[in-house]
């Protein structure tokens, strides 16, 4: 039953890939490759939600070894599955958000041509993040971890004709390798100190060398394993400096920006430290190293939601934002909080994209919000669902945000890290500008003026540019998206409103993660004193009135209804007097990173390797090694032949000369 999980979406994948496209002669059409990769994710839904089930009620579990790759000098490859709470939980959030965009897609991409291919993409990718989460050993987790990037660049380069496209996910790829170079680096030094990948027998071992330093430095070992791992979480959950790539991969369609870009891939980092955490827990320095980049990413990533004017790159902001914030409670060694607000977090940032997503669709495919306003009227069930899931995000007490984001917020105050001081005002000042950028977003699109009719540009939209695929001119009225789109919006607002209420004890508080997450509770007491404070779901909401979180989310959304509903022409007014003394040049280059990127990174890795082409290859192997030797030979051999007439003459002279040489030579030695 567990091999199906993952094996269903890959044989759906397979099918759609090959018989649904023109490689295999497109057979089976798009009706059969929508059909094919649904039901594959259905059937993995379905048997994670049971696998759920029994290891809720029954206590079941699961940890053995499916196939033997090699053996190499004692260390075992293998492929192996680890069945627990965090892995059926996991599973079940994958396949049933993979569930919804794959409906959602079916109307999304109706009429785009790589339809085929689109499903394929996703449907494989549901299969690769099913073997990140299930693995029981490094080497599973670490192809997972590697496939689920490859399937990224194919679909957010999913328009390969568009320059933009191309760039982006090129730029995916290469900010993820950085991430991942020290991903197996800290892999590689768990093989090497413990003898084995596989989690049960690298924590049975740890006792062994939590005292040893890394040979001919004063570090210890688990602390530079633990950040090396962590600097892969940095790449593939986009925490500061390798975010860059996150926003840019918003050129892909829309529905592979809640699968991938919100609930799914870029969680991989928080479930591997969580995962790991009894390693973490030996190195108070790699918390710390966790916790400030954590607060970094969750507050200056949501400064710069504020600022933009595409619907889907103020979400993807606002996901940087969030992951922050998980990364902040493993930061404190609240690892089941982190991993509950990855829950909530994955059902209301699909939500909002797909929301924007349909918004898009009836906007007829424009994504700045500055053309759009009023919208609220010709699309009731995306605007009810949006706000749904704007509330969750914001964390007003009762909805499913709240719960997991006042939990990270009470950890991080509980937290006696040198660092906590820092995170702790991080993530409140981030609570007042989620609230900002989100209603923002909110009250210019829903709200206000109607402004679709005087959009300039009414086609940047992450599907061809051409006309209107709906046949509606750019001045055309907005419209609600069919059942097809809306269906699976309704659908993950519900879990937005109340997973967080049902799940807050269980997981935060309960026996789910007995066994599975270890907090060293003598160092790091913050899951204590949460307990001692949080009482149930009603009495934390009711309390959650009172928090300073709660009131700086209403100043958030109190401030935005004051500039861009009663004062619209304040912004304008704040943007200019930003621009006189240059801070919103700052935010408008998103402080510089992608320039370091480009300019010292990518051009000086090209300088250095135009110096070594010139110097070491042309001048050095070829100039001289190379060319230089041959034309040392041919300066010898243009000698030398000389003495090689070819006339009998010639050699008789040399031969008397030698002779009279010869005779010369021994008289004088007689004398």
């Amino acid at each position: 039953m567990l091999l199906a999980v993952p094996l269903a979406p890959l044989v759906g994948s397979a099918l759609a890939g090959i018989w649904g496209t023109a490689f295999g002669g497109n057979k089976i059409g798009r009706s059969g490759s929508h059909s094919l990769t649904i039901l594959g994710v259905l059937i993995a839904f379905v048997l994670s939600a049971i696998t759920l089930s029994s290891v809720v009620s029954d206590g079941a579990r699961f940890d053995q070894t499916i196939y033997t790759w090699m053996v190499v000098g004692g260390l075992k490859m293998e492929i192996g599955f680890l069945i627990d709470s965090i892995t059926a939980m996991m599973m079940c959030v994958v396949t049933f958000v993979s569930l919804m965009v794959h409906i959602y897609t079916i109307g999304y991409m109706e009429e785009d041509d790589g339809y085929n291919r689109f499903f394929s993409y996703i449907s494989l990718f549901t299969f690769s993040m099913l073997m990140l989460v299930m693995s029981n050993n490094l080497l599973q987790l670490f192809f997972g971890w590697e496939a689920v990037g490859l399937v990224s660049y194919l679909l957010i380069g999913f328009y390969f004709k568009k320059p933009t496209a191309i760039f982006a996910n090129m730029k995916a790829f290469l900010v993820n390798r950085v991430g991942d170079f020290g991903f197996i680096l800290g892999i590689g030094l768990i093989a090497a100190y413990t003898g084995t990948l596989n989690y049960g027998e690298i924590f049975a071992k740890l006792p062994e060398i939590q005292n040893t330093a890394l040979p001919g430095t004063g570090w210890m070992l688990v602390t530079v394993t633990a950040i090396c791992l962590f600097v892969g979480a940095m790449g593939k959950s986009a925490q500061f400096p390798l975010h860059a790539w996150l926003p840019d991969s918003m050129e892909g369609p829309t529905p592979i920006s809640a699968l991938i870009h919100a609930a799914t891939m870029v969680t991989a980092g928080i479930f591997m430290v969580s995962r790991m955490s009894p390693l973490y827990e030996l190195s108070d320095t790699a918390l710390n190293f966790i916790l400030v980049i954590g607060s970094i990413t969750a507050l200056f990533m949501g400064v710069l939601g504020i600022i933009q004017n595409d619907i889907k790159r103020v979400i993807a902001y606002s996901t940087l934002s969030q992951l922050g914030y998980m990364t902040v409670a493993l930061g404190a060694s609240a690892y089941s909080v982190a991993v509950f607000h990855l829950m909530t977090h994955a059902f209301f940032k699909a939500l909002l994209f797909l929301g924007a997503g349909s918004v898009i669709m009836g906007m007829h495919h424009n994504q700045d919000i500055r053309w759009m306003g009023g919208v609220r009227k010709y699309m009731p069930i995306t605007w009810i669902t949006f706000l749904l899931g704007n509330l969750a995000l914001i964390g007003t007490p009762f909805f499913s945000g709240f719960y997991s984001k006042d939990a990270i917020i009470e950890a991080v105050h509980a937290t006696h890290l040198p660092a906590s001081g820092f995170a702790y005002f991080a993530v409140l000042a981030s609570v007042f500008i989620t609230a900002f950028y989100s209603f923002r977003l909110y009250f210019i699109v829903f709200h206000g003026k109607e402004r679709y009719d005087q959009n300039p540009d009414a086609h940047h939209d992450d599907h061809h540019a051409h006309d209107d695929h709906h046949g509606h001119g750019h001045d055309a009225k907005p419209h609600e998206s069919p059942l097809v789109v809306t269906g699976p919006l309704v659908l993950l607002a519900i879990p937005s409103v109340v997973i967080g209420a049902l799940a807050l004890m269980p997981l935060l508080f309960g026996d789910f993660f007995k066994g599975v997450i270890h907090v060293d509770g003598a160092k790091h007491g913050a899951m204590a004193e949460l307990a001692e404070n949080i009482h149930g779901w009603l009495p934390m909401a009711l309390h959650g009135f009172t928090g300073t979180p709660f009131w700086l989310a209403l100043a958030g959304v109190v401030s935005t209804y004051v500039l861009y509903m009663l004062k619209p022409e304040w912004p304008a007014a704040v943007k200019a007097s930003m621009q006189k003394i240059g801070v919103y040049q700052v935010l408008e280059a998103k402080y510089g990173v992608d320039w370091v990127y480009e300019n010292v990174f990518a051009r000086g890795s090209r300088l250095i390797g135009t110096g070594l082409w010139k110097a070491g290859d042309q001048a050095v192997i070829d100039g001289l090694v190379v060319n230089g030797s041959w034309k040392l030979v041919g300066r010898i051999a243009s000698v030398v032949r000389w003495f090689q007439s070819g006339y009998i003459y010639h050699y008789a002279l040399v031969m008397i000369l030698g002779v009279f040489a010869l005779m010369t030579y021994f008289v004088w030695l007689n004398k």
